[in-house]
This record gives C-alpha cells, sequence and structure tokens, in this order.
C-alpha cells in the first residue's frame, strides 16, 4: 500500500486543528477508508503526544503500535512553545528527515495519513526553516483549519495566498464552530469564505466542523 497524505495546518496557533483532525479521520473511517494522523512535533508534553490522544478518542480508537513505536508523533518536547525554542531547550535539532521516514512507513500501511502541524504555515522548526517549507518541499496538499473569530478572514486570506504564491494546493478549508461567537459574525464569515471559495479556489471543498464536547 502506498497511501496519500494530506496536511492539516491552522491559520494560527488554538484554531483547532487537533480536533478538526479527529472529525476529518473519524469521517474517513466511517466512509471505509484506512486512516491514521500523525503530529509531526508536539510541545507542552511529557510522553504520548496529547493531540494524538485526542485524535483517537474523536475516532473512537485506543492508541495502536504506530503511537507505540512513536511514528505517528516523531518529535516530543516538555516546553509549551514554537518547536525550534522547546528542541533548543533539550539540546536538540528537529530532523525533518526523520519525520518525513515515520510518515513513509505509515503510507505504507494505511490509505490517508493526516499529517498535522504545530501551529500555522510559519513556526520555524529549526533556523530560517518553516512548516510552509517542509510542506512545499513534500508537495503535500492542504487542509486549512479556519474559524468564525474575530480577524479569521483577513489571516485564511493570508494564508490561502501564500500557498497559492508557492503552488501549495488547498484541498479543503475547514470552518471549525469553536469559539461560539456572534451568530452575525458567524454568518457572515462562513458565508464569505464559501462564496470566496466558489470564485477564487475551484475545487477546494469547504468542510463545518460542530462544537464537539471532547
Amino acid at each position: 500500500m502506498s497511501g496519500k497524505t494530506y496536511f492539516v495546518s491552522g491559520i494560527d496557533t488554538g484554531v483547532g486543528k487537533s480536533v478538526t483532525t479527529g472529525f476529518l479521520a473519524l469521517q474517513l473511517k466511517n466512509e471505509g477508508k484506512k486512516v491514521i494522523t500523525q503530529k509531526m512535533v508536539q510541545t507542552g508534553c511529557n510522553g504520548t503526544s496529547e493531540d494524538i490522544l485526542l485524535h483517537r478518542r474523536i475516532m473512537n480508537e485506543e492508541l495502536n503500535e504506530f503511537d507505540r513505536q512513536g511514528l505517528t508523533c516523531p518529535y516530543i518536547f516538555r516546553h509549551p512553545s514554537s518547536p525550534h525554542l522547546a528542541a533548543s531547550l533539550e539540546n536538540t535539532v528537529i530532523d525533518t528527515q526523520k519525520i518525513t521516514m515515520a510518515t513513509g512507513q505509515l503510507e505504507q500501511h494505511f490509505e490517508i495519513v493526516l499529517l498535522e502541524g504545530a501551529g500555522g504555515l510559519f513556526v520555524p522548526l529549526h533556523n530560517r526553516f518553516f512548516i510552509i517549507d517542509y510542506i512545499q518541499r513534500q508537495n503535500y496538499p492542504v487542509i486549512l483549519v479556519t474559524s468564525p473569530r474575530l480577524g479569521s478572514i483577513n489571516l485564511t486570506l493570508q494564508c490561502i495566498n501564500i500557498c497559492r504564491e508557492r503552488k501549495i494546493d488547498i484541498v479543503n478549508l475547514v470552518f471549525n464552530n469553536f469559539p461560539e461567537t456572534d451568530p452575525l459574525i458567524f454568518n457572515s464569515t462562513k458565508k464569505f469564505f464559501q462564496e470566496y471559495l466558489k470564485e477564487f479556489l475551484h475545487g477546494c471543498d469547504f468542510t463545518e466542523i460542530p462544537v464537539l464536547n471532547v
């Protein structure tokens, strides 16, 4: 088997990438797809990746052998900060080849790998190498997570335009309903994104994620 990997990124930190990743994985699983989630780097954690645990909980699954082998989260750091800082505090440099190899192993066993990033597109992994550089190098299609919160239109369009400039395909714009906000802003923002995709991003899906109790 040679599966396909999709990169799940957000317009900012705290926008709901982990919930989205778990939710999309559950949808794909219910459609009969053999799917697994992966977290490229986890910070602020000691032991098993908190985001992987969340994915499994949403998917109604226990940790699997790939989780226990560390393939679904190649790097875990204790300090809750940007990956490059968290790594340096543990005298480590993130080797992106290690992440790539882990993803490749997962692709041998699953049809779809949902690879969740850390923060937004311009989070540094080391030196001046950012997550968006890794996405571009790997040629991964992107699932971009946004929200109805104030300021999301500006951040979302910036992310879309940067990806287009770099020839990175955005295949799904996910509208995460958390945090709940003014219904007027919510409905207006949702309509704006739907109309924008129809006009400027043909072929990009629009997915709405309900508020989940997880």
